[in-house]
């Protein structure tokens, strides 16, 4: 369970180039005029979206694909659902982030100040001013963003891909620490919305009278 909370956490974080909470990379990147200059478009484009919904498709190392529907209100709240057969849904209602296991009837709570998720579910990011970026890939069509998660990683270890030059948040891959990838797709994306507060309220799965884990 804990693996899957941080490949969770990575990706999420990774919807706006991870590494919050994290101490800046040793080796200062020099970006190019251009990189900046798309830094800033992502960062706005980012900035301007309050919340966000829409499906996803999750691919993982061996390739199992889960798939589900989230839920993204700043600040703060985040709503990952997943469709059978998986069992789990994870919900961050501003102060708590919790992985709820409809099979064993489980909670795992971890504080949100212990978790990366600072700049996707803040009010405001700078990713010019991010120390995990570390470099700016163009194809037609695409931009990708890379980034690592500590200082002390040579590699970047996230993607995150958007559609290009009109910007708009398409997949991440995350790499774990044993070089196994984890792609997440998104799909059929709105802003603007308005969903039910109560998809962020932490509460048992559908009343099955799951048991804490902190």
């Amino acid at each position: 369970m804990r693996r899957f909370v941080q490949i969770l956490v990575l990706a999420a974080a990774a919807v706006v180039a991870t590494g919050a909470g994290q101490p800046p990379p040793a080796r200062h990147i020099e970006f190019s005029d251009a990189d900046r200059a798309d830094l800033d478009k992502v960062t706005t484009y980012l900035n301007g979206i309050r919340s966000l919904e829409g499906g996803f498709v999750q691919i993982g190392p061996n390739g199992q694909i889960d798939q589900g529907k989230f839920y993204l209100v700043k600040p703060g709240k985040l709503r990952f659902e997943y469709q059978p057969p998986s069992p789990l849904l994870v919900v961050c209602d501003g102060n708590t982030f919790a992985v709820f296991n409809k099979k064993m009837k489980t909670v795992d709570r971890y504080p949100l100040s212990s978790i990366p998720l600072d700049v996707l579910l803040g009010e405001n990011v700078d990713l010019k001013k991010d120390g995990s970026i570390v470099k700016l890939q163009r194809s037609p069509g695409t931009l990708v963003i890379e980034a690592r998660t500590s200082k002390n990683r040579s590699k970047a270890n996230i993607a995150i891909t958007f559609s290009y030059p009109e910007l708009e948040l398409r997949q991440w891959t995350v790499i774990d620490d044993q070089g196994l990838p984890t792609t997440v797709a998104l799909r059929n994306l709105k802003t603007g919305t308005n969903p039910d507060p109560s998809l962020f309220v932490l509460r048992d799965s559908k009343g099955v009278g799951a048991k804490t884990r902190d």
